[in-house]
């Protein structure tokens, strides 16, 4: 269901990010870690489950602008398809890193929207989400800095 007053902009899901961003990295993701402080962040926020093929599962509105895509398509995308098919290794490669390491703060790489535009994201930090049980429940991703190619 697309983040709204109804809902609390997500509030569930933002306080997962939340959590698990400070649990991570030791610092908080936002000032305004309620939903819809996430959601209107000046910054974009991502994250996926972990199907096989993980598929997107959050998109606060910088990223669905950045992609040029509604919640709906936004959130139905398999997260891979977030990159042209010749920068999928870099991104699993720096997925895998994450995973070793917990978290990675300092990705760069580049990405399309839904309109074909190229961008390149730099600095972006990726941690894993856990639930309040400590099980894996998905990987997420914010940054601010990015520019069109």
């Amino acid at each position: 269901m697309e983040p709204s007053i109804d809902n609390g902009f997500c509030a569930d899901h933002a306080a997962l990010l939340a959590r698990s961003f400070e649990a991570q990295l030791g610092r908080p993701l936002h000032s305004d870690v309620s939903g819809k402080g996430l959601y209107h962040a000046p910054f974009v926020i991502l994250s996926h489950d972990v199907s096989e093929d993980p598929v997107l599962t959050y998109g606060n509105l910088m990223a669905q602008t950045l992609w040029e895509m509604g919640w709906d398509r936004l959130t139905t995308l398999p997260s891979r398809l977030t990159a042209e098919a010749q920068h999928r290794d870099q991104r699993d490669a720096m997925f895998q890193r994450m995973r070793e390491y917990g978290c990675v703060e300092d990705y760069s790489g580049i990405r399309i929207s839904a309109t074909c535009k190229r961008f390149e994201i730099r600095n972006a930090v990726i941690w894993t989400l856990h639930d309040e049980a400590g099980e894996k429940v998905g990987e997420a991703a914010m940054f601010a800095d990015y520019s069109f190619l």
